[in-house]
């Protein structure tokens, strides 16, 4: 008996949410940013103008990583920091035929989304597999592919324009959202019980080894036994903390309190610190590493490691000087003005 034409028909045509005023205000109503691979022309005007759609990452100095990296066909290539994947579709291309690219990443909610925009690109689990793991359990990670070491590894310090647009995450001064800041909301404290927990020089050692803020003591005395809820509210609070002065030199404490919390909620020094240590032997003798950094904290450990492992003759090689984006890419992503750039060669 042949089935019912109901079964067979498609369902009723569903139309977006509505949302007051011609435009979407609301994160959780801009259907773009959700699913921005539809909506190529706007993304094309937003990059034009500048800026970094939502719900996308631009990746930074690409032309530069690949120039120290040099990936050949056949190369086994690690990106311990996956994000949106767009250094390790440009790595994958050069790795063919032969090559392998094992991408790691803590984000349980941008990975699934990242591992199916490349499948979709064509690359499938014989030349890339995605693992959800921080950084510092790369060789964990290699022992599970059966890979002695890689020829090339790429990490990339900074947070994903994906988790710094939703709201949701709790990363932006600029929307309001929960104060969670985890890059794996799965695992450990939001921010907002962090703050609760952390005494007051505590906290005021944070913000200055963090994120270097001239008004450390001022600002953890004014947060020392209030509960913050939401980003917004912290904001307004460390806003309210400090000496009248030009706006800008505000909110760059602002961000700077944010950038410190974050760090500390996701334990980001010590994960460091151990890649780090870790890296000389998931190098294969002649591999090579190029680490992204956006802080003064993890760049003087990059630094401090690289010089250590050459005097120690664990690399054969470093970058004499720091990296900057040039010029013209900092006009065009303010996102990459922080970027420093160092690598070294076993």
């Amino acid at each position: 008996m042949a089935p019912a034409s109901s079964s067979s028909s498609p369902g009723p045509h569903q139309r977006r949410p509505r949302y007051r005023g011609k435009h979407p205000r609301r994160f959780e109503e801009k259907y773009k940013e959700h699913d921005p691979q539809r909506y190529g022309e706007t993304v094309a005007k937003v990059l034009a103008s500048g800026k970094t759609p939502a719900g996308t990452h631009r990746p930074i100095m690409v032309a530069e990583i690949l120039e120290i990296l040099s990936p050949r066909p056949g190369d086994i290539a690690v990106d311990c920091t996956l994000g949106y994947g767009g250094h390790t579709q440009e790595i994958l291309t050069r790795i063919q035929p032969g090559g392998k690219l094992i991408g790691l990443d803590a984000d349980p909610i941008e990975l699934p989304k990242t591992e199916a925009r490349l499948r979709a690109l064509g690359f499938g689990p014989d030349t890339f597999t995605a693992h959800r793991s921080n950084f510092a359990g790369l060789p964990k990670v290699l022992a599970s592919v059966a890979a002695n070491g890689a020829d090339i590894i790429l990490a990339d310090l900074g947070v994903s324009s994906m988790q710094i647009d939703d709201p949701a995450r709790g990363f932006s001064i600029k929307l309001e959202g929960p104060l969670d800041m985890r890059m794996n909301p799965e695992r450990g404290q939001p921010a907002s019980v962090f703050l609760q927990k952390t005494s007051v020089d505590a906290l005021a050692f944070l913000l200055l080894e963090n994120a270097d803020e001239p008004h450390a003591d001022a600002i953890a005395t004014a947060l020392d036994g209030k509960a913050f809820a939401t980003t917004m509210s912290l904001a307004a609070a460390i806003r309210a903390a400090l000496p009248r002065s030009k706006s800008d030199d505000v909110d760059l404490s602002v961000r700077r309190v944010f950038q410190a919390l974050r760090i500390a909620v996701n334990d980001e020094f010590s994960a460091l610190d151990t890649f780090l240590r870790n890296l000389p032997a998931c190098l294969n003798p002649g591999g090579r590493v190029a680490i992204l950094t956006f802080h003064s904290g993890e760049d003087r450990r990059v630094k401090k490691s690289f010089e250590a492992g050459l005097r120690d003759g664990f690399y054969s090689e470093i970058a004499p000087e720091v990296i900057r984006p040039t010029a013209a890419e900092r006009a065009s992503n303010p996102r990459s003005t922080s970027a420093k750039l160092r690598w070294a060669r076993r």
